[in-house]
């Protein structure tokens, strides 16, 4: 079962930071993957869950495009994502999405075999962690 931060928080839930590159890399730095939400806007990439909060080259993306799974916030994100390759996926309240590279997501609350569940309950987890592909949760320092 492989370990996603949601956001790149990473003891939990932090708005200030989540999104931010400094904690994104600080996340990377444990090797463990990251969910970003990912903007992309008259030329520019942002990241931020609500609007795009800050500002990161194509570049960014790239050198870390093995360790993310970046959530398209809008149609020109996820577009100019698939060309460049990078692994992303685009979703609003659907219960299940395909990642581009072929792994489903689940909405959070939501169960699928060999997927990837989001804030899924610890009993939840520990109940189908045989079946499931990973999960990605807000406190991953707990999962170590």
């Amino acid at each position: 079962m492989i370990l996603i931060s949601h956001r790149g928080n990473f003891e939990s839930k932090n708005v200030k930071t989540e999104n931010s590159p400094s904690q994104i890399d600080y996340v990377l730095s444990k090797n463990i993957q990251v969910e970003i939400d990912v903007r992309y806007n008259d030329g520019e990439w942002y990241l931020g869950h609500d609007y795009g909060e800050h500002i990161v080259s194509k570049q960014y993306l790239m050198d870390r495009k093995e360790m993310l799974w970046c959530h398209a916030k809008n149609i020109s994100a996820l577009q100019e994502m698939l060309e460049l390759g990078l692994h992303c996926f685009w979703h609003q309240e659907d219960d299940y999405t395909l990642t581009s590279k072929g792994i489903i997501w689940a909405y959070p609350n939501k169960y699928t075999k060999k997927g990837i569940l989001v804030m899924p309950k610890d009993d939840f987890i520990e109940k189908y962690k045989s079946s499931i592909y990973g999960i990605c949760v807000d406190n991953v320092r707990d999962y170590l």
